[in-house]
C-alpha cells in the first residue's frame, strides 16, 4: 500500500514562494516570511490548479516532501546493541567496525526498512545512503539495500554510495566493486581527512578514484574533512586534482566540516574554487556537532561545521543532511526532515523565510541527487505535500509541529513515533487503576 486514506480535492495552505511555480504570474512574491496563501485543486494524484488567496489567516504552513542528501541506512538504529557513550570519533570508528563484523542481512533489512518507513511517513521522498563496503558486513548491506531500493521505488527514491578507503579503488578488488556499483546505478565514495602525512599517496588515490569513476560513469560522494584538524586540506587536495582534469560527473563533498575553522578569506577562496568546478557540498550538523569539538573532557567553543552561507554566496549547491541515526556515530536523530530544518535554522543560520535558508532542505538536495522533480509545485506536478500544524515559521521553530503527509493525493498514516507513547499510556493506566 502506498497510502492509507483518500485525500482531498481542494486544500487551502500557506506555501513558500520558493516552492511554487515561478512562471505563474498571478501568484504574489510572498509576505515578509516568503509565504503565499494558495488554494490547491487536486485531481488524480496531481495538482490541477494553483489559485492565490487573499488572506493567510489561520492557514497551515506546508512544504513539498523533502530530500535527505546523506544518510547511513546500513547502520541506523544500531546504538542499542553498539553504543558509543564517550562520543569520541575514535570510539565511534572502533564500535562501528565491531558492528560491521557482526552485521547480518536480516538486521540491515529490519533497520533500513524501519528507517525508510519512518522517512516516508515523516515526509522524505528521496535518500542518498552511504554503505560500509569493506569487510564482512558489506555483502549483506548491499543485498538488503538493493532489495529495499526496489521495494520502495515510487515512494522513497534510494541512491546508494559505496563507502571504502579511497585507496581501495586503485586495487583489483576495488575496481571489481566499482563495476558492481556502477551496474546498480550507485556512486563511489570514500573518506578523505586527517592525518595527512602522505599527501602524495592521497593524491594518487584521488587520481585513481576519479579516473575509475569517469571510466564507469559513476558519480562521487566523499566524506571530506570530518575533523577539527588540518582545516580544509581535504577539500584543497580534491580541488587540486579537479583543476588538472574535471571529469563530467557529479562530485559531492560531504561534511567539509573543518573548512568552517578557516579564516573568512581562506573560506572564500576555497568556496570560489568549489563553485567554479561545480562541486556540491552537504553540511551535516547533527553528527558533526555531537562528535567533533571534543578534546578529552573539554568541549571546544568553536565546532567544525561547513560554512553554509559562505558557500552559497559563491554559487555552490549546498544541502543540509541528517547523516547518522541512532548508531555509534550519533545516539539521536530519527530521519525527520522537519526536525533537521529546525536544527539547521539555528546552527547553520538557515533562516527558512529566506530563499537561501530553505533551499538546503528542498531544491538544493533535489538538484544534488539529480531527481526528476525539483520539488516545486506546478500545474501537473505530483500532489505531494507535508502539511504542518504551524501557521508561521516562528511557530514551526518554537516546537515540533504535528504534520499530515499527502503523497499522490492520498493521506499517509502517521509514523509510529508520532502515535501516543505506549510508556505514557501504561503510566496513565496505572495511575487511574
Amino acid at each position: 500500500m502506498r497510502a492509507d486514506a483518500p485525500g482531498p480535492s481542494c486544500l487551502k495552505l500557506q506555501l513558500p514562494r520558493l516552492l511554487l511555480d515561478p512562471c505563474q504570474r498571478d501568484l504574489p512574491c510572498g509576505d515578509a516570511d516568503g509565504l503565499v496563501p494558495v488554494q490547491l485543486e487536486l485531481k488524480a494524484g496531481r495538482v490541477a490548479a494553483i489559485r492565490p488567496l487573499a488572506s493567510p489567516q489561520g492557514l497551515p504552513l506546508a512544504l513539498t516532501p523533502l530530500v535527505e542528501a546523506h544518510a547511513h541506512l546500513d547502520k541506523a538504529f544500531s546504538w542499542e546493541q553498539h553504543p558509543n557513550r564517550s562520543g569520541q570519533m575514535a570510539d565511534a570508528l572502533s564500535v562501528n567496525l565491531l558492528e560491521g563484523e557482526q552485521r547480518t542481512l536480516e538486521q540491515v533489512c529490519q533497520r533500513a526498512g524501519r528507517a525508510l518507513d519512518q522517512a516516508w511517513r515523516y515526509g522524505l521522498r528521496a535518500i542518498r545512503s552511504h554503505i560500509d563496503s569493506g569487510g564482512p558486513g558489506a555483502a549483506p548491506s548491499w543485498e538488503a539495500l538493493l532489495g529495499l531500493q526496489q521495494q520502495w521505488r515510487g515512494r522513497v527514491e534510494l541512491q546508494l554510495v559505496a563507502l571504502v578507503p579511497i585507496s581501495h579503488w586503485s586495487t583489483e578488488a576495488g575496481r571489481a566493486l566499482a563495476q558492481r556499483v556502477a551496474l546498480a546505478g550507485g556512486l563511489l565514495g570514500g573518506v578523505l581527512g586527517p592525518p595527512y602525512p602522505r599527501a602524495r599517496r592521497d593524491r594518487q588515490a584521488l587520481q585513481g578514484m576519479l579516473a575509475l569513476a569517469e571510466q564507469l560513469g559513476c558519480g562521487i560522494d566523499l566524506h571530506v574533512d570530518e575533523s577539527g584538524e588540518a582545516p580544509g586540506q581535504g577539500v584543497a587536495l580534491l580541488l587540486e586534482q579537479l583543476e588538472r582534469h574535471r571529469p563530467q560527473l557529479s562530485i559531492t563533498c560531504s561534511h567539509a566540516s573543518s573548512m568552517g575553522l578557516l579564516p573568512l578569506a581562506a573560506q572564500q577562496r576555497l568556496a570560489e574554487r568549489l563553485a567554479r568546478l561545480q562541486v556540491d557540498v552537504v553540511a551535516l550538523p547533527t553528527t558533526n556537532l555531537w562528535l567533533l569539538g571534543r578534546r578529552g573532557d573539554t568541549d571546544l567553543a568553536q565546532r567544525p561545521l561547513a560554512p553554509v552561507r559562505q558557500l552559497q554566496r559563491t554559487g555552490v549547491v549546498v544541502a543540509v543532511g541528517g547523516d547518522n541515526v541512532q548508531d555509534p556515530w550519533d545516539p539521536g536523530s530519527d530521519f525527520d526532515p522537519l526536525e533537521l530544518l529546525r536544527l539547521g535554522s539555528r546552527v547553520c543560520h538557515c533562516a527558512p523565510w529566506q530563499r537561501q535558508g530553505l533551499t538546503p532542505f528542498t531544491t538544493a538536495p533535489a538538484r544534488l541527487l539529480g531527481l526528476a522533480w525539483d520539488g516545486i509545485l506546478r500545474q501537473g506536478s505530483p500532489a505531494d505535500l507535508v502539511i504542518t500544524s504551524a501557521t508561521s515559521w516562528s511557530e514551526l521553530l518554537a516546537r515540533p509541529p504535528q504534520r499530515r503527509v499527502l503523497r499522490g493525493g492520498q493521506w499517509l498514516q502517521a509514523a509510529s513515533t508520532e502515535q501516543p507513547s505506549p510508556a505514557l499510556a501504561r503510566l496513565e493506566a496505572s495511575t487511574f487503576r
